[in-house]
């Protein structure tokens, strides 16, 4: 079996990094935070796009082609916060949130480390903390590679659960299977897009 599913759609996924923490701006709203690096890949090109802050603005087209924009925890956390520097509305872009699944299949949160271990093999390199403490040591190249294996390891959870309907979870020793409802992940959505863009 193949590890990279037909895209019926095209699916942007994506994950932000950030200059500072939730205790440093004195709020647990995403949108109060700041983006450091960015990093987007592009399943009808199949490139991954990894910009600096001052060049966010450069992605914008990428966003605007997509059907659906796929992330984990990204409802919460990555499309409120890019929301504030787009001038668009990005929650008008079908989102696919794995986070969201995993917790309505399996009643509770887990972390992107512990399914992608369980599910493909692949681990983060690092962790948000840790980007912020490089952003502070103007490390930017290295939040830069951190930022793009993290959205790697994002699209080989999302390619497996688009072909299995499933990802997978350590349970102690045991990996254990998490049901997803992936019915309504290829359906495209017609909306009203508000783009920044003049087509």
């Amino acid at each position: 079996m193949a590890n990279t599913p037909q895209y019926k759609l095209n699916y942007v996924i994506f994950d932000l990094e950030t200059q500072n923490i939730f205790q440093d701006v004195g709020s647990n709203d995403a949108a109060d935070l700041d983006i450091s690096v960015a990093t987007f890949y592009e399943t009808s090109t199949d490139k991954y796009t990894t910009v600096h802050i001052d060049d966010l603005e450069s992605v914008w087209p990428i966003l605007e082609r997509a059907d659906a924009l796929v992330t984990y925890n990204g409802n919460h956390f990555d499309i409120p916060l890019l929301n504030k520097y787009y001038p668009g509305d990005l929650t008008q872009i079908k989102s696919i949130d794995m986070l969201v699944s995993i917790k309505d299949s399996l009643g509770r949160r887990l972390r992107l480390d512990s399914v992608a271990s369980a599910t493909v093999g692949a681990k983060k390199s690092a962790d948000g903390l840790q980007a912020v403490r490089w952003w502070r040591e103007g490390k930017v190249k290295e939040i830069m590679k951190y930022c793009e294996q993290d959205v790697k390891v994002t699209k080989k959870v999302f390619d497996y659960a688009l072909l299995n309907s499933a990802v997978k979870f350590k349970d102690g020793y045991r990996k254990k299977d998490i049901e997803l409802d992936t019915s309504d992940w290829e359906t495209k959505e017609e909306v009203s897009m508000t783009h920044s863009l003049l087509f």
